[in-house]
């Protein structure tokens, strides 16, 4: 049985009970960094006198992930396994979605708990009361890669929720400025630590309150979609528009697998 379990964003007192209990009867651990997990599991030993696990603890990245199942798989199905990123919700940008795929490929049973996820309580947090939202975690460093998935995310029409490390999110800051001064942003610094604060206005007015700021700590960021005052006309509508059948055929082709002169028949002979 392999266990996917989430692990505090911040504040080790998110940690669930059912987690712990987990965490108690693990023969085998997966992380993506095991000196981090160590030391979570001391801690709520120390603080919630969770029992220490008398388990094997193995990293588990992008980097080794396929060698660590070549060389482990065989025991899933014997041990009781519990992978976990650093924090937050596991697979969620994290390579533990080469775990999920394999436990699928191997008819292994696995399960997934709920838990703690930046972008879901930064969302939650933003205000904007669009329901939708779109993820992109770390955008690429530089480049044109970098410049057209910022791009992307500002133009795909629905807020977008991105990652951002502290030494680059000036530098996002700007990029954004560049396309849309006005854009408005929410901005979470340390979500749930000591020093959690957040930030909401036009990326000119947050860039004019960071002049001010150390800017330290890990941050996550909420792009409004554009506001867009297009109209586009549904297939119902065009056939109830009021055209010669020539442009009208035009139409519907562009919204259909058919094409203009099958169109175009039809709607003579209507």
């Amino acid at each position: 049985m392999i266990t996917f379990i989430p692990t505090p964003i911040g504040n080790p007192q998110d940690i669930t009970i059912r987690a712990m209990k987990l965490f108690e009867k693990a023969t085998l651990f997966l992380c993506e960094d095991t000196r981090q997990t160590k030391r979570l599991l001391r801690l709520l030993e120390e603080r919630f006198d969770m029992a220490y696990p008398d388990a094997e603890f193995y990293s588990f990245n992008e980097h080794n992930g396929k060698e660590r199942l070549d060389a482990l798989g065989t025991t899933f199905k014997e041990s009781k396994v519990v992978y976990v990123s650093d924090a937050g919700m596991p697979v969620i940008s994290d390579p533990g979605q080469l775990l999920v795929a394999y436990a699928q490929e191997n008819d292994l049973e696995y399960d997934v708990l709920p838990g703690a996820s930046a972008v879901t309580t930064v969302y939650a947090a933003s205000g904007f009361e669009e329901g939708k939202f779109l993820f992109y975690a770390f955008l690429p460093h530089k480049g044109k890669e970098r410049t057209s998935a910022l791009a992307e995310a500002m133009n795909n029409g629905y807020n977008t929720v991105l990652y951002e490390s502290p030494h680059r999110l000036e530098k996002l800051l700007e990029e954004i400025a560049l396309l849309d001064e006005e854009r408005e942003l929410f901005l979470a610094k340390e979500v749930s630590k000591k020093y959690q604060h957040y930030y909401r206005g036009s990326v000119k007015e947050i860039i004019e309150q960071f002049k001010e700021l150390t800017i330290r700590g890990e941050w996550v960021v909420v792009i409004r979609a554009k506001k867009s005052i297009e109209k586009s006309l549904s297939f119902t509508e065009v056939l109830q528009l009021d055209l010669p059948p020539k442009p009208k055929a035009k139409l519907l082709a562009k919204l259909s697998d058919r094409s203009v002169k099958e169109w175009y028949e039809t709607l003579i002979k209507n």
